[in-house]
């Protein structure tokens, strides 16, 4: 008779254990942090002001390399210029702890030459995940993904795929 309650109460014990822990609630440094990393895409990658604060000893890491921010610097700056109304749109923010993470889509048209991309004319459409560390209220390391193959797919940049190797007859 009362088995459509009790899902219902499972979840609300469930959420108020983990409320009670306090992960869910976010506290003035985390919404700090948050308003930080949006800055990395409202204003550096959708205006082109790239005022946010960064440790001096900074650290990115993407694929199997590490970067500076000099070169996340170049990197941003470089797409600005191969996508002059380039729009990243943040679909996701989370933040725990010293942590903040973000998945964003990216459009833009690629009518200008930047990060060794020539202006093909076309339109993209991209997405893809940083997780950011904060220390003082500054970006101490960043961890980067984005689908780059998608992105040279989309302007067809990619080489063409070789063809079936043909046999040749034998003598």
């Amino acid at each position: 008779m009362y088995q459509h309650i009790l899902p219902a109460f499972r979840i609300a014990a469930l959420a108020l254990g983990f409320l009670a822990t306090g992960a869910a609630v976010a506290g003035p440094q985390q919404d700090l942090n948050k308003s930080l990393a949006r800055r990395v895409y409202d204003e550096g990658l959708n205006q082109g002001i790239f005022n946010v604060p960064y440790t001096s000893d900074f650290i990115g890491h993407a694929g199997n390399g590490t970067f500076t921010r000099e070169a996340s610097l170049a990197e941003a700056k470089g797409w600005r210029k191969a996508f002059p109304d380039l729009k990243m749109n943040i679909d996701v923010i989370l933040a725990e702890d010293d942590l903040v993470a973000i998945r964003w889509t990216a459009t833009g048209t690629n009518t200008g030459t930047g990060n060794g991309l020539p202006a093909t004319g076309k339109f993209v459409k991209a997405s893809g995940q940083a997780t950011f560390r904060f220390v003082d209220g500054k970006i101490a390391e960043e961890w980067a993904t984005g689908d780059t193959l998608s992105i040279m797919k989309q302007l067809g940049l990619l080489p063409k795929a070789a063809g079936p190797a043909r046999e040749t007859a034998s003598r």
